[in-house]
């Protein structure tokens, strides 16, 4: 009548470890024992959870929708702002490149959100009601109201009418341009996904950086070098900006930094990091030329598109382990009781 059956005692040991630990099975050799040989013992511990679900369920956005998004979204943002610099400073060329890849960008972005939706009506519903507490419905703010002013804007570019409403679009459009290059990195911080979450304060400016790098690069492409001195400042910069906030990223949160390194999202993050660092140095040393115009524009957007990819699959990858929850909660709560032993001993 044995088979089958477990005491109470193993039954609530099986219970004190949670829900995230389980035994692995390894057994200890008892020293001094009379001939007793090995026995079962508490050893070594693995993270899982309760018939092998997630502690943190992954997000439902897909993949390559979201990361288009979040690429499409920044571009036309930064060149919104470029493609208004250069209004105002006489530069046609660099104003109309800028207007294009602003509308186009916007109204694809507009396409990939939608898909991920599933139907159309899902984003028209998220425009009922405008939360201020939700980066999710104040991004949609955001998008409709630029995508609408970049196209028409784009449009009247290029049929030519009405030179007034393309500054005025312009203008809307350039306003609405920055916050819509940082929301995501805000969106996807306030977010459970752990290794998003823990970088709240970083991926805003990795985002807004790589958007920088992405419009500038783009505009590098299509316009004469003589026009392109503002667009290869911009690039340049937030090449730098992303770097310098991805290396964060990527290396002060301990555990949750992992994701970054390792598998698909790792060797994301690695190319994207060698196309924006090269594309950055080709920009500022052959940048001047028509040939390293075209070149490091390719491989400074190219990165951008990488970061967005990369910062995506980490995070999706961080919710797949129990441990990137587990091991930051005992980290606090072991750092709160250390603070509480020094508050009542000092």
């Amino acid at each position: 009548m044995t088979g089958g059956i477990t005491s109470p005692g193993a039954g609530w040991r099986q219970a004190d470890r949670g829900p995230a630990t389980q035994r692995t099975g390894k057994k200890r050799r008892r020293g001094g024992g009379r001939g007793r040989g090995e026995v079962a013992m508490v050893d070594d511990v693995e993270f899982t959870s309760y018939y092998g679900r997630q502690i943190v369920k992954t997000p439902v956005w897909k993949s390559p929708d979201v990361p288009l998004y979040l690429f499409l979204g920044g571009a036309a943002g930064s060149s919104s702002i470029l493609a208004a610099l250069a209004d105002l400073t006489d530069r046609p060329t660099l104003t109309k490149v800028g207007r294009y890849t602003a509308g186009a960008g916007g109204l694809l972005s507009v396409v990939a959100l939608i898909h991920d939706l599933g139907r159309p009506e899902r984003f028209l519903h998220m425009l009922r009601v405008l939360k201020p507490t939700s980066p999710l419905s104040v991004g949609t703010y955001i998008l409709s109201p630029f995508s609408a002013a970049a196209a028409a804007t784009a449009g009247v570019e290029l049929l030519g009418w009405f030179p007034r409403l393309k500054r005025f679009g312009g203008v809307v459009s350039a306003i609405f341009g920055g916050p819509l290059a940082t929301y995501t990195g805000v969106l996807l911080a306030n977010t459970a996904v752990p290794s998003w979450h823990v970088a709240h304060t970083q991926l805003p400016f990795v985002f807004g950086g790589s958007a920088m790098a992405a419009g500038g690069g783009i505009s590098m492409v299509f316009v004469p070098v003589d026009e392109a001195g503002p667009a290869r400042t911009m690039a340049i910069a937030g090449a730098a900006i992303e770097l310098a906030a991805m290396h964060k990223v990527e290396n002060d949160h301990g555990i949750l930094s992992e994701p970054f390194h390792e598998g698909r999202p790792g060797r994301l993050m690695r190319a994207a990091k060698t196309a924006t660092a090269t594309g950055a140095g080709l920009a500022a040393i052959a940048g001047r030329t028509r040939l390293g115009a075209i070149a490091s524009g390719t491989l400074l957007a190219a990165g951008s598109l990488l970061t967005r990819f990369g910062v995506f699959e980490a995070g999706i990858a961080s919710t797949k382990d129990p441990k990137y929850v587990v091991v930051p909660q005992r980290e606090r709560l072991a750092a709160r009781q250390n603070e509480h032993a020094a508050t009542t001993t000092s």
